[in-house]
Order: structure tokens, then C-alpha cells, then sequence
């Protein structure tokens, strides 16, 4: 292999230990939060600085998590093939790796930010490679709604790197993320049953079985769709918003529903998906509304 190949394939295996579609997500809400704070555009140094700086550290909590659940990874179909379980990289690497670019987010973040959203990224950082990962997941059955709490700070980070402040508009949009996390979560967690019977972790749908978890699935959806007409209600939004707000909600409650009432595997893959596509287009017509009016 060449020098270069090698060098390639060194940084798709580092890359991968990120979970870059996850940051990429966590990212864009943040992101959103930057642009909700202010009337205007916001300042570009702290976009860019707190765009990274973010984004780093959700790689470094990313990459703490594949090290803390590399031998959970190595039984299930999905994960296996994630560089520590496969040998690719060790733990060391993977340590000294999160190390240095959660250390170099939270300088940026520091030095050209503001100390606020340092420590409030530094703690979702602990909130969920520790709390959640490590405490959390192995513990209980209601990990992701706990541990969901820091999966929702995003948005929270994002807003205060542009006011240096934490604003009752960016609780509500921690909310909406928050409520998000279990039927997006849970969706997945239905079709990927035996995976993690395989690992020995307390899932709703093994401590309390599928059906219940798809009740649970429709319950937090409706409270999902009540969430997300606050801000038209607060006036942080308009009939854009709320037009959106409906309109992707009624959808996500059908996928729920149908979950329910007629089960299949298939059915609960679409449903994880579009719950991702749900969240990013609630959030862009979030984004759209604050310039339209």
C-alpha cells in the first residue's frame, strides 16, 4: 500500500470513529440555534469557531463512545465493522485520538467563543460519554430518554455561541429534540431486536417488548407534534412554521400508528429514516420562517 493509500485509509478509520452522520446532525441543529438568536445574520467568527468547535467535540464524545462499547460493537451486525472491533485502531489510538480534537473544540470554543459555550459543550460532552454511555445504557431501559438529554444541547450550544446566554427559545428548542429522541431511537431499536439481545442491554423493546415500545412510540410522537407548535404559540415563529410543523408531524404520527398496528421490520427502518428527515426539515423551516417574516 502506498504512503498516501495508507494516509487515506487512516483517516476514513479515525473519520468513522466519529459517527460523522450523527455529528453532521448534531452539527446543523447547532447551527440553527446560531441563526435563531439574533434578528440578523450572526457574527461569522462565532459561526465558524462555534461550528467546529461543536463539532469537534461531538466527534470526540462519538469517538468515546465506539471506545467504552467496542466489545457490544463486535456482536452486532451494524456496528462490527467499526474500527476498533475490527482492529483497525486501538484503544489508545482512540483515546489520544478523541483527546486531542475534543481538547482543540473546546479551545476554539473558549478562545474565540465564549466561556458559556465551553462549559455547556464540555458537560454534553460528559452528559453523554459518560453518563449516558457508560452509566446510563447498560443500566436501564429509559436510557435514551435520560441519556436524550444531552443528544437535544445542540441547538442550546448554538444559541448561546452567538448571545452568550441561554435563552427560554433555546430550552424549547432542546425540547423538541429531546421529545425527538425516543420514537427516531426506538424505531431503530424495534428492527435491530436481536442485535442487541445479543449485547445483554436493557432495551425497551427486550425488558418490555415490541408492542409496548411502539405505544411508546405513538405516545411520544403526539407529545412530539404538541412540542413543536410552541413556537408558533411563544410568536418565535410564524405560519410557516406552523404549516411545516403539521404537515411533518401528521406524517411522522401515520409511520407511528402504522408501527403500531401493523409491525414489520421494513416499517420501523422507514420510520428511523424519516425521523431523521423529519428533524433537519423541521429545523430548516424553523430557519426559513425567522427570515420570511
Amino acid at each position: 500500500m502506498s504512503t498516501l493509500a495508507y494516509a487515506e485509509t487512516r483517516y476514513q478509520q479515525f473519520l468513522a470513529l466519529t459517527k460523522p452522520r450523527v455529528v453532521a446532525l448534531i452539527t446543523f441543529t447547532a447551527v440553527i440555534g446560531m441563526f435563531l438568536a439574533v434578528p440578523g445574520l450572526p457574527p461569522l467568527a462565532a459561526v465558524v469557531f462555534g461550528t467546529a468547535g461543536i463539532a469537534l467535540v461531538a466527534g470526540a464524545a462519538a469517538a468515546i463512545n465506539c471506545l467504552v462499547e467496542q466489545k457490544i460493537d463486535a456482536l452486532m451486525a451494524r456496528t462490527r465493522r467499526r474500527p476498533l472491533p475490527s482492529g483497525d485502531l486501538t484503544s489508545l489510538q482512540t483515546l489520544a485520538f478523541a483527546a486531542a480534537i475534543g481538547g482543540l473544540g473546546l479551545w476554539l470554543l473558549f478562545a474565540f467563543v465564549n466561556p458559556l459555550t465551553m462549559w455547556l459543550t464540555l458537560a454534553t460532552f460528559v452528559g453523554y460519554a459518560i453518563v449516558y454511555t457508560v452509566l446510563l445504557k447498560p443500566a436501564t431501559p429509559q436510557n435514551i430518554v435520560i441519556g436524550g438529554a444531552s443528544g437535544a444541547m445542540p441547538p442550546v450550544l448554538g444559541w448561546a455561541a452567538v448571545t452568550g446566554e441561554v435563552a427560554p427559545e433555546a430550552l424549547l428548542l432542546f425540547l423538541i429534540i429531546f421529545v425527538w429522541t425516543p420514537p427516531h431511537f426506538w424505531s431503530l431499536a424495534l428492527y435491530r431486536a436481536r442485535d442487541y439481545a445479543r449485547t445483554g442491554l436493557p432495551m425497551l423493546p427486550l425488558t418490555h417488548g415490541p408492542r409496548y415500545t411502539r405505544l411508546m412510540i405513538v405516545l411520544y410522537t403526539c407529545a412530539l407534534v404538541a412540542v413543536t407548535l410552541l413556537p408558533f404559540a411563544i410568536r418565535m415563529s410564524g405560519f410557516v412554521y406552523l404549516a411545516a410543523a403539521l404537515a411533518l408531524g401528521a406524517l411522522f404520527l401515520v409511520y407511528a400508528v402504522q408501527l403500531y398496528r401493523d409491525y414489520s421490520d421494513l416499517l420501523a427502518r422507514a420510520t428511523f429514516k424519516y425521523s431523521i428527515v423529519y428533524l433537519a426539515a423541521l429545523f430548516s423551516a424553523l430557519l426559513v420562517d425567522h427570515y420570511w417574516r
